[in-house]
């Protein structure tokens, strides 16, 4: 069973930067597809990012602000987050997905694993 394991959260002022990880176990996942989505208290979950080969995909809440990267040789993806504001403040979930589009990536039901999440609160 594929596992992942999200890292990296923590508690930080508005204009500060935060990196996630997230590293697989189980299976290598060089060729899937792999997301960050996020939830915030009474919001839907949503689209942050996504990286399927070396094909980046993000939200426009985030564009310019986030990159996500992985390294295949680690198994591990990453999401380097700067400039955060208060709005970015959830539970950030990282996610595979066996087979996508670039339609699809930004859909969550298309993802087939998913980490148990890490906490990022931006203070104002």
């Amino acid at each position: 069973q594929v596992q992942l394991i999200e890292s990296g959260g923590g508690s930080v002022q508005a204009g500060g930067s935060l990196r996630l990880s997230c590293a697989a176990s189980g299976r290598t996942l060089s060729t899937y597809t792999m997301g960050w989505f996020r939830q915030a208290p009474g919001k839907k979950r949503e689209f942050v990012a996504a990286i399927r080969w070396s094909a980046q995909y993000y939200a426009d809440s985030v564009k310019g602000r986030f990159t996500i990267s992985r390294d295949d040789a680690k198994n591990t993806m990453y999401l380097q987050m700067n400039s955060l504001e208060p709005e970015d403040s959830a539970v950030y979930y990282c996610a595979a997905a066996a087979r996508t589009t670039a339609y699809s990536i930004r859909s969550e039901n298309k993802y087939d694993y998913w980490g148990q999440g890490t906490q990022v609160t931006v203070s104002s």
